[in-house]
């Protein structure tokens, strides 16, 4: 059969379109009896590093197969991460508009709340971005093998179907000539806030909005604990936030987080910073959790349902991996070089399972990379700028270098702002609370990061990595014409305030260099 990505031995297993999936537009094996098959690159996890992986690579001629567990293509970001969160997300900016409009002469009725009809929205965005990438990739000839993978070596690989109810299904077996490693991550769990409960959710769990709990308890103030925890408490649940460190966003920069802490004050019942969770336990209808810390002032308090969001561990304990030379750090975090190749030189590792950030557009990056290095392209992966971004509201976004990194490393840089109270577009959104930074190079002036808190933060970054990516200076943001009125103008007039010559900010004027 030709044209499908593959080729089939004859005799072999035949390939059906109009399967269970194929509705999808995916291409499925028939899995009534064990076939041998061969293909050029198969590509281990669907998610943004995966499929991304995929296409390239069907892109450039090659033959590719990619293995999930999963129906469709998309992993975490599409079925359990950034998807569903900024649907869910909307919706709470939205709640939160129409509560604000008050201020603005405008009236609502207190919003009624459907929560299956929310819950099926969300799902129903879900299901449209995955049935796309199903299209994908039919219309890029790649095959799609859904089942668990196992390692036989370096160049194998066998899939077992996930569900098996009459027990007489068998495996696939694959050779490659290359393989990528793209399994993602999962939910942290420590041991001490372990406790088996449908009253204590992942961020997985939380996702699916089980229900809208009267009391919250967010364990964590990272972005994922943030930004659930603005969801809950916009659905109405009165929700407490409690991060060990002494302030949010551990590794963000203090004057962007402050944005957002001030916001939060109004949002939750309580944010409880260098607080720990020393105990869980179930306690009638709800959880009864023993915190410890300064700013406690009762150790021990109950809420209808906790979220732990700590942070996320790496599926790296691929069946199979130590049939290969593959090599894992201390934090189980799969050792790749520059073109993330693995200490296996057939096997390439991608996205969460190779380290931070853990970001999904990082995943895709270095799949492009690993693909084109299989290529026999020059490629490596050395991006200046990564962008995070804290989908809350206000949004928090930054990339390059953060102020605290250069304290961290002695780094001499200028920082400038642009406070968005002297934003005419951030005034009528009544969002005058928003910042705009540059971290500047005091010698050549270059643009080395760029940091934002306020409105649309995560649309607006993106020049800021064009910036630093092509080496822009300061003089030539600055000399960028900006759209008026509009907060992408806060970019190039907080290049302004860097020469002391912005319109809507008096600052004195710089010394010129000597």
């Amino acid at each position: 059969m030709s044209g499908l990505g593959r080729t089939v031995p004859a005799g072999s297993d035949r390939l059906l379109v109009g399967a269970s999936d194929a509705g999808q537009g995916f291409l499925n094996l028939d899995w009534t009896r064990t076939m041998t098959n061969s293909t050029h690159l198969a590509v281990i996890g669907g998610g943004p590093g995966g499929y991304a992986a995929a296409f390239l690579a069907a892109d450039l001629g090659m033959q590719v197969t990619l293995i999930d567990e999963a129906a469709h293509p998309g992993g975490v970001c599409l079925y359990r991460g950034c998807m569903p969160s900024k649907a869910l997300l909307h919706v709470a900016k939205v709640l939160t508009e129409a509560r604000e409009a008050r201020a603005w002469g405008v009236e609502f009725a207190e919003p009624a709340l459907d929560l299956d009809r929310l819950r099926a929205w969300k799902d129903g965005v879900v299901g449209r971005l995955t049935g796309g990438l199903g299209q994908l990739s039919t219309q890029r000839g790649v095959t799609y093998l859904r089942g668990r993978a196992e390692l036989l070596g370096p160049t194998s690989v066998r899939v077992t179907r996930p569900d098996n109810p009459d027990g007489d299904d068998e495996p696939v077996d694959l050779t490659f000539t290359h393989g990528i490693l793209s399994t993602g991550s999962r939910p942290a769990l420590p041991a001490v806030l372990s406790l088996d409960s449908d009253r204590v959710w992942d961020s997985t769990r939380a996702l699916d909005l089980p229900t809208i709990p009267e009391s919250l308890l967010v364990v964590g103030g990272g972005y994922i604990g943030l930004e659930l925890g603005s969801v809950y408490a916009a659905l109405g649940s009165a929700v407490t936030v409690v991060e060990m460190t002494s302030g949010l966003l551990p590794g963000a920069d203090r004057d962007l987080v402050s944005v957002l802490a001030r916001r939060l004050e109004g949002l939750c019942q309580a944010v409880l910073l260098e607080t720990t969770v020393v105990g869980l336990a179930e306690d009638g209808d709800g959880v009864r959790v023993t915190l410890q810390g300064d700013a406690v002032a009762h150790s021990e308090q109950q809420f209808d349902r906790v979220l732990v969001a700590v942070g996320r561990v790496p599926n790296s304990e691929i069946p199979g991996l130590e049939r290969t030379a593959v090599q894992r750090d201390a934090r189980g975090f799969v050792m790749v070089d520059g073109q993330r190749r693995t200490a296996e030189p057939t096997l390439f590792a991608v996205g969460d399972l190779v380290g931070e950030p853990m970001l999904a557009h990082k995943a895709s990056h270095e799949a492009r990379t690993a693909v084109e290095a299989i290529a026999g392209h020059k490629a490596v992966f050395e991006p200046g700028a990564i962008p995070a971004v804290v989908f809350t509201d206000p949004e928090v976004a930054w990339c390059g270098l953060t102020e605290t990194q250069a304290k961290a490393e002695g780094r001499s840089v200028q920082v400038t702002r642009f406070p968005w109270a002297a934003s005419g577009r951030a005034m009528t959104l009544d969002r005058p609370s928003g910042v705009t930074k540059l971290i500047i190079d005091p010698e050549s002036e270059q643009i080395l990061g760029v940091g934002i808190a306020g409105s649309g933060a995560g649309e607006l970054i993106a020049e800021g990595v064009v910036a630093i990516e092509m080496g822009a200076t300061a003089a030539d943001l600055r000399l960028c014409i900006h759209p008026h009125p509009t907060l992408s103008e806060t970019l190039m007039e907080a290049a302004e305030v860097f020469f002391g010559q912005s319109t809507h900010v008096y600052r004195p004027k710089r010394a010129p260099r000597v």
